[in-house]
């Protein structure tokens, strides 16, 4: 097997939830239009209505539980859990209906049952590790007819620029592992098993459909700002300066041999599941 066809195959490395930065928090509050986009197209699947109290897991800096908050006003409440404090302290100050804590989706502890009439968690399914634990967390802080959605890279089809990184960085004579976890691989689900998984902890009416958004790309320095803060400082975390150095260079050819008149237009391919609380 060559080393490109054994990036078919990464390799599964733990995410480390230490290496956030302050730099890193206000990028990603800057750049996150894209997560912040599809989370709309996610929580539109939730119908919403004024009074309704929410939970937004992983919220990260706020920009959707902000627009959860004005969805739900002027009497419901959206509650955002993250385990990245500095993304916490952004999130916080955004909205007077929307308060936000540290706190990781397989233990929502700090929340009795039946208290939230939906759940929601965007761009983040894919770095739970126990996927099981925090969807019987979801199910249990849910109250009867409460309903739930998520979203979650998908499994069977890699973002056109994790497939570009990976050549690149093997291309270099690198290895595949930090590429991997920068994007999310290590935990990404099909529509299949997100089915399963929904199923398994009790939902009804599971609903799994794909999405594709195709994203404009600047350069290599807009994706580079974008994976690094998405990562919370996972992406090409293995590699030392030269060798980051390296691979941004071969990838900044290849994005400019994407470019058209129109920019550089890359895909990303999610999967969208939504259930309820019988």
């Amino acid at each position: 097997m060559n080393q490109l066809a054994e990036a078919a195959q990464p390799q599964v490395r733990p995410v480390s939830l230490q290496l956030d930065s302050p730099e890193l928090a206000s990028t990603y509050e800057q750049v996150s239009v894209r997560q912040f986009n599809h989370g709309k197209v996610l929580v539109a699947s939730l119908k919403l209505q004024p009074g309704e109290r929410v939970l937004d897991v992983g919220c990260g800096t706020g920009r959707l539980g902000e627009y959860v908050a004005n969805l739900v006003a002027p009497s419901g409440r959206v509650l955002g859990i993250d385990p990245l404090p500095l993304r916490i302290e952004i999130a916080a100050a955004k909205h007077p209906l929307f308060e936000a804590s540290v706190g990781r989706a397989e233990d929502l502890s700090a929340f009795g049952d039946a208290s939230f009439d939906a759940v929601y968690l965007n761009s983040v399914f894919h770095w739970v590790s126990d996927k099981e634990k925090a969807l019987r967390e979801i199910f249990r802080v849910l109250k009867p007819g409460g309903r739930f959605a998520v979203n979650s890279a998908d499994a069977e089809r890699a973002h056109q620029s994790a497939q570009l990184v990976r050549e690149a960085v093997l291309e270099e004579g690198l290895t595949d592992a930090a590429a991997a976890s920068g994007f999310g691989t290590n935990y990404r689900v099909s529509a299949a098993a997100l089915a399963r998984l929904l199923e398994g902890a009790g939902f009804s009416a599971v609903s799994v459909r794909g999405h594709t958004f195709v994203d404009d790309v600047r350069d290599v320095d807009d994706l580079f700002a974008w994976s690094s803060s998405s990562s919370f400082g996972n992406f090409l975390s293995d590699l030392d300066n030269a060798q980051r150095a390296r691979v941004r260079k071969r990838l900044s050819h290849k994005l400019d041999g994407l470019r058209t008149k129109e920019g550089i237009k890359l895909e990303r391919h999610l999967v969208f599941a939504s259930g309820e609380k019988r």
